[in-house]
């Protein structure tokens, strides 16, 4: 399914929504390293060939790509990365246990990320879990198999 031609409009501003949550000072790398989590936990086969091609060529190293799914083991990420991944994976992961994110992971987010950079990395979660959703829902083929 074409979605971008069958509701041109909203794919626009879900497109314009995207680009406006990478407005800020966080590195991209950063960015691309949380949108790969949540294309992961979410199952997104699109998202994760797009982001884990995107880092690559981004100069992330293929070790911490590789890395990304397992995350919270072993010593490739920073303490600021590890409170942006829990962060990313309890915002998707809502449905799935409490509420909320929970105290302790809104905690150490606000230990390494001002309001601002907090801002942003939530506009950047939640417009890379609606693109999940459209990707998986109009079953995306990732381009290096297209």
């Amino acid at each position: 399914m074409d979605i971008a031609a069958l509701a041109p409009a909203a794919y626009r501003a879900l497109t314009a929504l995207d680009s406006r949550a990478h407005e800020g000072d966080l590195p991209a790398g950063l960015l691309d390293l949380v949108k790969l989590r949540v294309s992961q936990v979410n199952g997104c086969a699109y998202c994760v060939d797009s982001h884990s091609h995107d880092l690559v060529k981004g100069g992330e190293t293929p070790a911490r790509v590789y890395a990304v799914a397992a995350w919270d083991e072993g010593p490739f990420f920073s303490p600021a990365e590890r409170a942006a991944f829990a962060l990313a994976e309890s915002m998707t992961r809502l449905s799935e246990g409490a509420p909320r994110v929970p105290d302790e992971v809104w905690e150490q987010a606000r230990a390494h990320y001002d309001d601002a950079q907090l801002a942003q990395l939530i506009m950047v979660i939640t417009t890379i879990n609606a693109w999940n959703r459209v990707s998986v829902a109009v079953r995306m083929v990732p381009e290096s198999f297209a």
